[in-house]
Protein backbone atom coordinates (compact mmCIF):
# COMPACT_ATOMS: atom_id res chain seq x y z
CA UNK A 1 0.00 0.00 0.00
CA UNK A 2 1.54 3.75 -0.92
CA UNK A 3 1.73 5.82 2.14
CA UNK A 4 -0.66 8.98 1.57
CA UNK A 5 2.29 11.63 1.82
CA UNK A 6 4.58 9.96 -0.02
CA UNK A 7 1.24 9.73 -2.93
CA UNK A 8 1.38 13.49 -2.92
CA UNK A 9 4.99 13.96 -2.64
CA UNK A 10 4.47 16.09 0.85
CA UNK A 11 6.35 15.69 4.58
CA UNK A 12 4.24 14.15 7.60
CA UNK A 13 4.65 18.31 8.74
CA UNK A 14 3.15 19.92 5.38
CA UNK A 15 0.42 22.30 6.28
CA UNK A 16 -3.08 21.64 4.66
CA UNK A 17 -2.95 24.65 2.71
CA UNK A 18 0.85 22.52 1.09
CA UNK A 19 -1.33 19.40 0.76
CA UNK A 20 -4.64 21.03 -0.96
CA UNK A 21 -1.63 22.82 -3.22
CA UNK A 22 0.66 19.19 -3.88
CA UNK A 23 -3.13 17.82 -5.13
CA UNK A 24 -4.09 19.76 -7.54
CA UNK A 25 -0.41 19.77 -9.06
CA UNK A 26 -0.55 16.37 -9.51
CA UNK A 27 -4.11 16.03 -9.68
CA UNK A 28 -3.33 18.17 -13.31
CA UNK A 29 -0.51 15.43 -14.16
CA UNK A 30 -2.22 12.18 -13.45
CA UNK A 31 -5.45 13.02 -14.49
CA UNK A 32 -6.55 9.97 -16.80
CA UNK A 33 -8.10 12.36 -19.71
CA UNK A 34 -4.72 13.86 -19.63
CA UNK A 35 -2.29 11.04 -18.94
CA UNK A 36 -2.10 8.40 -20.97
CA UNK A 37 -0.09 5.55 -18.52
CA UNK A 38 -1.39 2.32 -18.10
CA UNK A 39 -1.59 2.79 -14.78
CA UNK A 40 -2.79 6.51 -14.76
CA UNK A 41 -6.47 5.46 -13.23
CA UNK A 42 -5.09 3.90 -10.52
CA UNK A 43 -2.39 6.50 -9.39
CA UNK A 44 -4.87 9.07 -9.69
CA UNK A 45 -7.61 7.29 -7.71
CA UNK A 46 -5.13 6.49 -5.17
CA UNK A 47 -4.27 10.70 -5.08
CA UNK A 48 -7.74 11.23 -4.26
CA UNK A 49 -7.77 8.38 -1.77
CA UNK A 50 -4.51 10.12 0.04
CA UNK A 51 -6.07 13.95 -0.58
CA UNK A 52 -9.06 12.37 1.43
CA UNK A 53 -7.58 11.47 4.51
CA UNK A 54 -4.84 14.24 4.68
CA UNK A 55 -7.04 17.24 4.33
CA UNK A 56 -8.81 16.29 7.07
CA UNK A 57 -7.64 16.62 10.50
CA UNK A 58 -9.59 14.61 12.16
CA UNK A 59 -8.68 11.60 9.53
CA UNK A 60 -5.35 12.76 9.29
CA UNK A 61 -4.55 12.32 13.25
CA UNK A 62 -5.88 8.87 12.57
CA UNK A 63 -4.09 7.71 9.94
CA UNK A 64 -1.07 8.72 11.57
CA UNK A 65 -1.90 7.03 14.65
CA UNK A 66 -2.85 4.18 13.14
CA UNK A 67 -1.95 4.24 9.68
CA UNK A 68 -5.98 3.04 8.83
CA UNK A 69 -5.78 4.04 5.03
CA UNK A 70 -8.90 5.38 5.44
CA UNK A 71 -7.93 7.33 8.21
CA UNK A 72 -10.73 5.75 10.64
CA UNK A 73 -9.73 5.42 14.09
CA UNK A 74 -8.88 2.70 16.44
CA UNK A 75 -12.43 1.01 17.26
CA UNK A 76 -14.99 2.58 14.68
CA UNK A 77 -15.94 5.71 12.91
CA UNK A 78 -15.15 8.32 15.45
CA UNK A 79 -14.35 5.98 18.34
CA UNK A 80 -17.48 5.33 18.57
CA UNK A 81 -18.29 1.70 19.22
CA UNK A 82 -22.07 -0.66 19.44
CA UNK A 83 -23.02 0.78 16.11
CA UNK A 84 -20.91 1.27 13.63
CA UNK A 85 -21.11 -1.95 11.85
CA UNK A 86 -24.31 -2.28 12.46
CA UNK A 87 -25.50 1.07 11.17
CA UNK A 88 -23.60 0.30 7.81
CA UNK A 89 -26.60 -2.45 6.72
CA UNK A 90 -29.07 -0.04 7.32
CA UNK A 91 -27.39 3.02 5.37
CA UNK A 92 -29.22 2.21 2.27
CA UNK A 93 -32.19 2.71 3.56
CA UNK A 94 -31.52 5.26 6.11
CA UNK A 95 -29.33 7.58 3.67
CA UNK A 96 -26.17 9.05 4.17
CA UNK A 97 -23.10 8.57 2.47
CA UNK A 98 -21.67 5.61 4.96
CA UNK A 99 -20.51 6.29 8.58
CA UNK A 100 -17.07 5.59 7.42
CA UNK A 101 -17.53 7.90 4.18
CA UNK A 102 -15.76 10.81 5.08
CA UNK A 103 -16.71 14.75 4.20
CA UNK A 104 -17.39 15.67 0.79
CA UNK A 105 -14.10 17.25 -1.23
CA UNK A 106 -14.76 21.19 -2.64
CA UNK A 107 -12.15 19.98 -5.55
CA UNK A 108 -14.12 19.22 -7.81
CA UNK A 109 -12.76 18.90 -11.80
CA UNK A 110 -14.38 21.28 -14.36
CA UNK A 111 -16.97 20.38 -17.28
CA UNK A 112 -15.52 19.65 -20.61
CA UNK A 113 -16.63 22.66 -23.09
CA UNK A 114 -17.74 22.32 -26.73
CA UNK A 115 -16.98 25.34 -29.43
CA UNK A 116 -17.66 25.58 -33.30
CA UNK A 117 -15.44 27.20 -35.53
CA UNK A 118 -15.31 27.25 -39.62
CA UNK A 119 -12.98 27.08 -42.03
CA UNK A 120 -11.62 27.16 -45.43
CA UNK A 121 -11.47 24.22 -47.88
CA UNK A 122 -8.35 25.14 -48.52
CA UNK A 123 -7.51 24.40 -44.33
CA UNK A 124 -9.14 21.28 -44.38
CA UNK A 125 -6.82 20.63 -47.39
CA UNK A 126 -3.46 21.04 -45.83
CA UNK A 127 -4.66 21.53 -42.03
CA UNK A 128 -3.99 25.44 -40.03
CA UNK A 129 -3.32 26.82 -36.58
CA UNK A 130 -6.34 28.89 -35.34
CA UNK A 131 -6.35 31.41 -32.79
CA UNK A 132 -9.53 32.00 -31.06
CA UNK A 133 -10.29 34.04 -27.64
CA UNK A 134 -12.69 33.02 -25.71
CA UNK A 135 -14.87 33.24 -22.27
CA UNK A 136 -13.82 30.72 -20.31
CA UNK A 137 -13.48 29.68 -16.37
CA UNK A 138 -10.00 30.32 -14.83
CA UNK A 139 -8.92 28.80 -11.52
CA UNK A 140 -9.09 32.06 -9.30
CA UNK A 141 -5.23 33.41 -9.00
CA UNK A 142 -6.25 35.28 -5.75
CA UNK A 143 -6.93 32.39 -3.22
CA UNK A 144 -5.31 29.61 -5.93
CA UNK A 145 -8.76 27.84 -5.89
CA UNK A 146 -8.62 27.39 -1.94
CA UNK A 147 -11.62 29.49 -1.59
CA UNK A 148 -10.47 31.52 1.01
CA UNK A 149 -9.47 35.22 1.74
CA UNK A 150 -5.75 35.02 1.57
CA UNK A 151 -4.14 34.65 4.93
CA UNK A 152 -7.27 32.93 6.28
CA UNK A 153 -7.73 29.28 7.24
CA UNK A 154 -11.48 27.24 7.22
CA UNK A 155 -12.70 25.85 10.51
CA UNK A 156 -13.67 22.27 11.36
CA UNK A 157 -17.67 22.23 11.35
CA UNK A 158 -18.64 22.26 14.98
CA UNK A 159 -21.70 20.02 14.36
CA UNK A 160 -20.24 16.94 12.15
CA UNK A 161 -16.79 17.98 13.99
CA UNK A 162 -15.11 17.69 10.43
CA UNK A 163 -16.73 14.23 8.79
CA UNK A 164 -19.20 15.99 6.99
CA UNK A 165 -22.16 13.67 8.19
CA UNK A 166 -24.05 13.72 11.26
CA UNK A 167 -25.24 10.06 12.92
CA UNK A 168 -28.74 10.19 14.81
CA UNK A 169 -29.87 7.33 16.83
CA UNK A 170 -33.51 6.57 15.41
CA UNK A 171 -36.12 4.11 16.33
CA UNK A 172 -37.63 1.10 14.48
CA UNK A 173 -39.54 -2.18 14.39
CA UNK A 174 -35.97 -3.75 14.29
CA UNK A 175 -34.49 -1.81 17.45
CA UNK A 176 -32.54 1.55 17.23
CA UNK A 177 -30.14 2.22 14.13
CA UNK A 178 -27.98 4.78 13.44
CA UNK A 179 -29.24 7.39 10.71
CA UNK A 180 -26.70 9.08 8.64
CA UNK A 181 -27.21 12.53 7.23
CA UNK A 182 -24.96 14.93 5.32
CA UNK A 183 -24.35 17.89 7.73
CA UNK A 184 -26.65 21.00 6.79
CA UNK A 185 -24.38 23.45 8.18
CA UNK A 186 -21.61 22.97 6.11
CA UNK A 187 -22.99 21.07 3.27
CA UNK A 188 -20.71 17.72 3.83
CA UNK A 189 -17.26 19.56 3.51
CA UNK A 190 -16.54 18.67 7.13
CA UNK A 191 -15.06 22.49 7.17
CA UNK A 192 -16.82 26.11 7.18
CA UNK A 193 -15.21 28.69 5.47
CA UNK A 194 -15.84 32.13 7.22
CA UNK A 195 -13.78 34.77 5.15
CA UNK A 196 -14.06 33.71 1.42
CA UNK A 197 -12.37 35.43 -1.44
CA UNK A 198 -14.30 38.39 -2.67
CA UNK A 199 -12.74 37.48 -5.43
CA UNK A 200 -14.11 34.65 -6.90
CA UNK A 201 -16.95 34.36 -4.19
CA UNK A 202 -15.80 31.34 -2.30
CA UNK A 203 -15.80 29.29 -6.15
CA UNK A 204 -12.19 28.91 -6.50
CA UNK A 205 -12.43 30.08 -10.09
CA UNK A 206 -13.35 33.35 -12.14
CA UNK A 207 -14.97 34.33 -15.72
CA UNK A 208 -12.61 35.80 -17.90
CA UNK A 209 -11.41 35.99 -21.44
CA UNK A 210 -8.23 34.02 -22.42
CA UNK A 211 -6.43 33.34 -25.95
CA UNK A 212 -6.38 30.34 -27.00
CA UNK A 213 -4.39 28.51 -30.42
CA UNK A 214 -4.85 25.05 -31.56
CA UNK A 215 -3.67 22.89 -34.59
CA UNK A 216 -6.43 21.63 -37.20
CA UNK A 217 -4.89 18.54 -38.81
CA UNK A 218 -4.40 18.30 -42.68
CA UNK A 219 -7.69 16.06 -43.80
CA UNK A 220 -10.56 17.12 -40.87
CA UNK A 221 -13.58 17.34 -42.04
CA UNK A 222 -17.42 18.54 -40.99
CA UNK A 223 -18.49 17.50 -38.48
CA UNK A 224 -15.24 16.31 -36.94
CA UNK A 225 -14.04 17.15 -33.29
CA UNK A 226 -10.57 18.39 -31.76
CA UNK A 227 -9.77 17.42 -28.09
CA UNK A 228 -7.72 19.88 -26.16
CA UNK A 229 -7.46 18.20 -22.69
CA UNK A 230 -7.56 20.67 -20.16
CA UNK A 231 -8.58 23.31 -21.88
CA UNK A 232 -12.38 23.10 -20.70
CA UNK A 233 -13.69 24.90 -17.59
CA UNK A 234 -11.51 25.32 -14.08
CA UNK A 235 -12.55 23.08 -11.66
CA UNK A 236 -14.25 24.51 -8.28
CA UNK A 237 -12.02 24.63 -5.38
CA UNK A 238 -8.90 24.40 -8.00
CA UNK A 239 -10.21 21.56 -9.41
CA UNK A 240 -8.37 20.40 -12.47
CA UNK A 241 -10.17 21.81 -15.41
CA UNK A 242 -11.89 19.98 -18.09
CA UNK A 243 -11.24 19.31 -21.40
CA UNK A 244 -12.11 21.74 -24.68
CA UNK A 245 -14.10 20.21 -27.77
CA UNK A 246 -13.85 22.30 -31.50
CA UNK A 247 -16.44 21.07 -33.48
CA UNK A 248 -14.87 21.80 -37.32
CA UNK A 249 -17.51 23.60 -40.37
CA UNK A 250 -16.12 23.80 -43.59
CA UNK A 251 -17.04 26.55 -45.90
CA UNK A 252 -18.31 25.62 -49.16
CA UNK A 253 -16.13 25.97 -52.31
CA UNK A 254 -16.74 27.93 -55.17
CA UNK A 255 -15.12 25.77 -57.41
CA UNK A 256 -13.84 22.64 -55.61
CA UNK A 257 -16.61 20.03 -53.66
CA UNK A 258 -14.79 17.27 -51.57
CA UNK A 259 -16.19 13.34 -51.52
CA UNK A 260 -14.08 11.77 -49.01
CA UNK A 261 -10.95 12.59 -49.69
CA UNK A 262 -11.08 13.70 -53.37
CA UNK A 263 -11.57 16.67 -55.13
CA UNK A 264 -14.19 17.25 -57.50
CA UNK A 265 -14.53 20.77 -60.06
CA UNK A 266 -16.68 20.83 -63.49
CA UNK A 267 -14.68 22.72 -66.58
CA UNK A 268 -17.02 23.64 -69.20
CA UNK A 269 -15.19 23.33 -72.51
CA UNK A 270 -16.28 24.92 -76.35
CA UNK A 271 -17.53 22.45 -78.92
CA UNK A 272 -14.76 23.23 -80.84
CA UNK A 273 -11.75 23.21 -78.46
CA UNK A 274 -13.17 19.52 -77.53
CA UNK A 275 -13.46 18.57 -81.22
CA UNK A 276 -9.73 19.86 -81.54
CA UNK A 277 -8.00 19.17 -78.89
CA UNK A 278 -6.71 22.21 -76.74
CA UNK A 279 -4.61 22.48 -73.41
CA UNK A 280 -6.70 24.65 -70.12
CA UNK A 281 -5.47 25.86 -67.96
CA UNK A 282 -6.86 25.67 -64.45
CA UNK A 283 -6.14 27.54 -60.70
CA UNK A 284 -5.93 24.51 -57.87
CA UNK A 285 -4.78 24.56 -53.95
CA UNK A 286 -1.45 24.14 -55.67
CA UNK A 287 -1.05 26.17 -57.83
CA UNK A 288 -1.25 26.25 -61.73
CA UNK A 289 -2.16 23.43 -63.36
CA UNK A 290 -2.30 22.69 -67.34
CA UNK A 291 -4.90 20.69 -68.27
CA UNK A 292 -4.79 18.24 -71.76
CA UNK A 293 -8.46 17.89 -73.37
CA UNK A 294 -8.00 15.13 -76.15
CA UNK A 295 -9.17 15.42 -79.53
CA UNK A 296 -12.79 14.44 -79.95
CA UNK A 297 -13.17 14.48 -75.95
CA UNK A 298 -16.87 13.82 -74.98
CA UNK A 299 -19.32 16.04 -72.30
CA UNK A 300 -18.76 14.01 -69.15
CA UNK A 301 -15.05 12.70 -69.57
CA UNK A 302 -13.00 12.71 -66.39
CA UNK A 303 -9.22 14.25 -66.12
CA UNK A 304 -7.84 12.89 -63.12
CA UNK A 305 -4.67 14.65 -61.03
CA UNK A 306 -3.60 12.49 -58.68
CA UNK A 307 -2.63 13.84 -55.72
CA UNK A 308 -3.57 17.06 -55.87
CA UNK A 309 -6.83 16.48 -53.24
CA UNK A 310 -7.36 16.26 -49.70
CA UNK A 311 -4.89 14.78 -47.30
CA UNK A 312 -5.77 11.48 -45.46
CA UNK A 313 -6.53 12.51 -42.09
CA UNK A 314 -5.08 9.28 -40.96
CA UNK A 315 -1.88 8.15 -43.07
CA UNK A 316 0.52 9.61 -45.52
CA UNK A 317 -0.79 10.98 -48.94
CA UNK A 318 -3.55 12.61 -51.00
CA UNK A 319 -6.57 11.93 -52.38
CA UNK A 320 -7.50 12.87 -56.03
CA UNK A 321 -8.42 16.08 -57.89
CA UNK A 322 -11.16 14.94 -59.99
CA UNK A 323 -12.31 17.66 -63.02
CA UNK A 324 -15.25 16.66 -64.73
CA UNK A 325 -15.98 18.38 -68.83
CA UNK A 326 -18.72 19.46 -70.05
CA UNK A 327 -18.85 20.65 -73.91
CA UNK A 328 -20.61 23.54 -74.54
CA UNK A 329 -22.95 23.66 -77.56
CA UNK A 330 -23.53 26.79 -79.09
CA UNK A 331 -26.79 28.66 -78.82
CA UNK A 332 -27.28 31.64 -81.38
CA UNK A 333 -25.43 31.12 -84.49
CA UNK A 334 -24.72 33.32 -87.02
CA UNK A 335 -25.44 32.86 -90.72
CA UNK A 336 -22.20 32.08 -91.44
CA UNK A 337 -21.33 30.18 -88.54
CA UNK A 338 -24.55 28.18 -89.16
CA UNK A 339 -23.11 27.44 -93.07
CA UNK A 340 -19.74 26.64 -91.85
CA UNK A 341 -21.39 23.72 -89.48
CA UNK A 342 -23.46 22.51 -92.75
CA UNK A 343 -20.38 22.63 -94.08
CA UNK A 344 -18.88 20.22 -91.70
CA UNK A 345 -21.62 17.43 -91.60
CA UNK A 346 -21.77 17.57 -95.30
CA UNK A 347 -17.67 16.95 -94.81
CA UNK A 348 -18.66 13.89 -92.10
CA UNK A 349 -21.23 12.93 -94.56
CA UNK A 350 -24.16 13.66 -91.56
CA UNK A 351 -27.46 14.53 -92.01
CA UNK A 352 -29.45 16.67 -89.82
CA UNK A 353 -31.54 14.80 -87.08
CA UNK A 354 -30.05 11.64 -87.23
CA UNK A 355 -28.24 10.07 -84.30
CA UNK A 356 -24.21 9.28 -85.48
CA UNK A 357 -24.78 6.47 -83.15
CA UNK A 358 -23.79 2.79 -83.85
CA UNK A 359 -27.37 0.97 -83.55
CA UNK A 360 -28.56 4.27 -85.75
CA UNK A 361 -26.20 3.71 -88.41
CA UNK A 362 -27.24 -0.12 -88.07
CA UNK A 363 -30.84 0.87 -88.74
CA UNK A 364 -30.07 3.15 -91.52
CA UNK A 365 -28.45 0.13 -93.22
CA UNK A 366 -31.60 -1.70 -93.13
CA UNK A 367 -33.20 0.95 -94.08
CA UNK A 368 -30.90 1.22 -97.76
CA UNK A 369 -31.55 -2.27 -97.64
CA UNK A 370 -35.55 -2.64 -97.56
CA UNK A 371 -35.24 0.21 -100.20
CA UNK A 372 -33.18 -1.84 -102.36
CA UNK A 373 -35.60 -4.61 -102.56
Amino acid sequence: MTDHYEALGVDRSASTEQIKKAYRKKARKLHPDVNEAEDAEEQFKALGRAYEVLSDPQKRQNYDATGDPDGRAAGGFGGASGFGGFSDIFETFFGGGGAGGGPASRTRRGQDSLLRVRIDLRDAVFGTTKELEIETAVTCSVCDGSCKRPGTSSSTCPDCHGHGQIQRPMRSILGTVIQTQTCARCSGFGDIIEDPCQECDGQGRVREQKNLKFKIDAGIDRGNRIRLPGEGEAGLGGGPPGDLFIEVDVKPHEVFTRRGDDLHAAVTVPMTAAALGTTISMDTFDGDEQLEVKSGTQSGETITLRGKGVAHLRGTGRGDLKVHLKVETPGQLSEKQKDLLRQLAEEREEEPGESTTESKGMFSRLREAWESI
